[in-house]
């Protein structure tokens, strides 16, 4: 069986293509751990803000 011309046709991509791909991953995954994190404060935030000062207030 021979494979197809698809796959036979694969370029390999040079180094500088790599790096720049592995950069543009790396801002990708770091901008979306920053939006995970504002995400996860914001709602920790509202549900402190929700609760009211009450929360603050009861016996221990």
């Amino acid at each position: 069986m021979s494979a197809p011309l698809d796959i036979a046709n694969v370029e390999v991509e040079s180094p500088e293509i790599a790096a720049a791909r592995a950069r543009v991953r790396r801002r990708r995954s770091i901008a979306l751990g920053i939006a995970l994190a504002i995400f996860a404060i914001t709602f920790y935030t509202l549900t402190i803000v929700k609760m009211g000062p009450a929360l603050f207030d009861r016996a221990l």
